[in-house]
């Protein structure tokens, strides 16, 4: 039988908003994954959470019935609790207590090291706890399959043990003989893991590490009514280990602090009670036959326990696993690294590769992007979890004269100063950058590329067909000799050998414009005609040169600068229109610098008129890019430097323009004032120059309105 596991739009929790049942049911937004959980462990409830969060419908299956378990208590370490707390999951609030302190016996109940975390926890952002290891699991089962929180709840499915899993189909079969379509298939089994073979293509042969393990807690109020064992016992929030040459015995609270946790590791030959699996009963005998030569004050605690509540467990281990994934189904926690419990991370890892898996697989992930989406994940997790994995087997090595050779605190900046939802997020970024290499990018370089007129922040085109321009001009006769002034190198030059050229100032208003929310700026600038630049190989290339841009807007200055190598400026530019007039105004901070009028305004045919400033039938528009150096050393030297063309046939076919209205003036005028360099601090070596450019005669003076602006893409180096 093959069932399809979509649900129904009313199992979505009724805190949604209906856009958020929109996106979750894929109408009008982007469709949400089927995942299917193999094993709702730590591991698979903490994917179900981020998963169901991220607006995919998950199903977990798992093939114990969660039978009551007195069970026993694990470190939440600052990476682990931080990913908890992004789910608002606070583990004080069910019993948790914070570590803050870690106290060392050697076997004959000498204090050989006392320290005090408080401090030093302080490094961390998340506090380091300790809980016990039922109330986390069902904390979350809870959140996962609760009606409450973002996304639709997860279905949890109790006695379905798995038999198959089709890694290509992302189907798993039930020993039942039930067949589960999904898009993807996380294998959360624990370290027997039945999906593990599924990647593998063969079962994986676990091995003894040489040790073994007591397991079970004991009421704190029974073990400090004993005098002597008091002592012991007095710290809250603390942390003992009782060190031997080959075994050792780790005592935590947790139950605010009502409980006392007990981990007892041991050479796995010298009792026969645990052999795979981690819930066997043993018994007190062989418990204290274990530890007959620790201090009796340790033994008569151990006997505070409830015999029929201990435990015994052989510790595995199992080789580093070649690659975690395979097809549509992934790995994750102890079916991908188990870990022995010499550090208390197994678990926290565990909901660390959970927050990798909710990073790289958001809303939107199409069924056919899940492979390489899981490739992925195993690359940003494999080192981490491997190195932790080997850490832990380090903190179990023997003692040497009863000290312990590795010091469980020597890596703990490494496992908890990891925040992973951010560590993923930054890998996540960076690879779905690197699958657009022609982003755009410029300063401030930390932030990831930038949104600009030519496209998004992810490469893609912006339209410009609906944008509008409304541009006035003033072009006018002037003096070829004062203008050259303005060419930056030899290679530019004016193409008739004659002391008169023609140049015109003209002002363009923007608006609808995509990329700046629909809003639109203004720009000023001198464009000088009948310019000719001269290539290294001789030939020519006749243009408009611009030497100076005013505009009022930053944005569009700094993306012109960088991408563009555009000769933009600031000022503010105010505009006074009317049927019959247009005035401009042009300003810094208030100080007013140039006036700028047509009067008398007639319509006439727009197709009388050509699209180009000045209405020239040249090639483009030329401009010199120009990047000063950096450094004290480097002064009056550029990082860059070369001349730009845009050519207004290729500009044209990229945004085509559409002339609708011009008018001509009867009157107009344009006149500077140089102020002095107090008034116009930055501007003063500019408007100066363009105070002093003669205008001889009025040539032609217009306002141009239409649609579709260009974006300027098809600007080039011209060598």
């Amino acid at each position: 039988m093959m069932i399809e596991h979509s649900q129904a739009t009313n199992g979505l929790s009724s805190t949604l908003t209906d856009p958020d049942r929109k996106i979750a049911n894929g109408i009008n937004g982007p469709k949400p994954l089927e995942v299917v959980i193999v094993g709702a462990g730590i591991g698979g409830l903490a994917a179900a959470i981020g998963l169901r969060r991220a607006g995919h419908n998950v199903s977990l299956y798992e093939q114990s019935q969660f039978a009551s378990e007195v069970g026993a208590a694990i470190h939440l370490a600052p990476n682990a609790n931080g990913i908890l707390r992004r789910y608002n999951i606070m583990a004080e609030d069910f019993g948790a207590v914070t570590m803050s302190r870690l106290v060392e016996y050697d076997e004959k109940g000498t204090e050989t090291r006392s320290v005090d975390l408080t401090e030093q926890n302080k490094m961390w952002q998340h506090p380091w706890m300790l809980v016990h290891r039922v109330r986390l699991h069902d904390k979350l089962k809870q959140i996962a399959t609760g009606a409450e929180g973002p996304g639709k709840p997860a279905k949890l499915y109790l006695s379905s043990k798995v038999a198959a899993v089709d890694t290509d189909n992302a189907t798993i079969t039930l020993e039942k003989g039930d067949i589960i379509q999904a898009d993807l298939v996380l294998g959360a089994d624990g370290i027997y893991s039945k999906t593990r073979e599924f990647v593998t293509g063969y079962p994986i042969t676990l091995f003894g590490s040489g040790k073994a393990a007591f397991r079970f807690l004991i009421p704190r109020k029974d073990a400090v009514a004993d005098s002597e064992l008091k002592k012991l016992l007095e710290n809250d929030n603390e942390l003992c280990i009782w060190y031997g040459n080959d075994r050792r015995v780790v005592i935590y609270p947790c139950e605010n602090n009502e409980l006392l946790n007990f981990v007892c590791i041991h050479p796995e030959g010298e009792v026969q009670d645990g052999t795979t699996g981690w819930n066997n009963q043993t018994s007190m005998e062989s418990l204290l036959k274990v530890y007959q030569n620790f201090d009796p004050k340790l033994l008569t605690l151990f006997q505070k326990a409830d015999p029929g509540s201990l435990k015994a467990w052989r510790l595995m281990d199992m080789e580093i696993l070649p690659t975690w994934i395979k097809g549509r189904l992934a790995l994750l926690g102890d079916a991908a690294h188990p870990f022995l419990p010499h550090q208390g991370q197994g678990g926290g890892i565990a909901i660390e590769d959970s927050a990798t898996l909710t990073v790289v697989l958001p809303l939107g992930t199409k069924p056919e992007e899940i492979s390489e989406r899981l490739a992925l994940y195993e690359k940003i997790r494999y080192e981490r979890a491997n190195n932790i994995q080997e850490y832990s087997r380090q903190a179990g090595t023997d003692c040497v004269d009863g000290k312990p050779t590795i010091d469980m605190m020597k890596y703990t900046a490494y496992n908890f100063g990891h925040d992973e939802f951010d560590h993923s997020s930054h890998v996540f970024l960076k690879w779905r950058r690197a699958k657009s290499p022609e982003l755009y990018s410029r300063m401030p370089i930390a932030f990831g590329p930038a949104p600009g007129p030519r496209q998004d922040i992810w490469g893609n085109p912006r339209p410009s067909l609906a944008q509008t321009f409304v541009t006035a001009s003033i072009k006018f006769k002037t003096s070829a000799t004062f203008l050259k002034n303005l060419f930056p190198t030899e290679s530019f030059s004016f193409k008739s050998p004659g002391s008169v050229a023609y140049a015109s100032f003209s002002i363009t208003t923007l608006g609808n414009m995509v990329w700046l929310g629909g809003g639109g700026y203004n720009h000023f600038g001198l464009y000088i005609h009948g310019v000719q630049y001269t290539k290294k190989d001789g030939t020519t290339i006749d243009g408009t040169y611009m030497p100076l841009l005013f505009e009022s807007l930053a944005d569009p200055i700094v993306s012109g600068r960088d991408e563009l190598g555009m000769p933009k400026v600031y000022c503010a530019i105010d505009i006074h229109r009317r049927s019959k007039s247009y005035r401009m105004q042009a300003s810094w901070q208030g100080a007013k610098f140039c006036d700028f009028t047509l009067e008398g305004l007639s319509s006439i045919d727009p197709a009388t008129e050509k699209g180009t400033i000045g209405g020239e039938s040249d090639y483009g528009i030329l401009v010199y890019k120009y990047i000063p150096a950096v450094g004290r050393d480097m002064r009056g030297k550029s990082d860059c430097e070369y001349p730009v063309v845009v050519p207004h046939e290729e500009e044209s076919s990229v945004v085509p323009s559409t002339v609708k209205y011009v008018t001509i003036a009867e009157k107009s005028g344009v006149r500077f004032d140089k102020l002095d360099l107090d008034a116009l601090p930055t501007l003063h070596h500019i408007v100066s120059v363009l105070a002093d450019v003669p205008i001889y005669e009025v040539v032609k003076a217009k306002v141009v309105e239409g649609t579709g602006v260009p974006d300027v893409s098809s600007a080039r180096r011209i060598e």
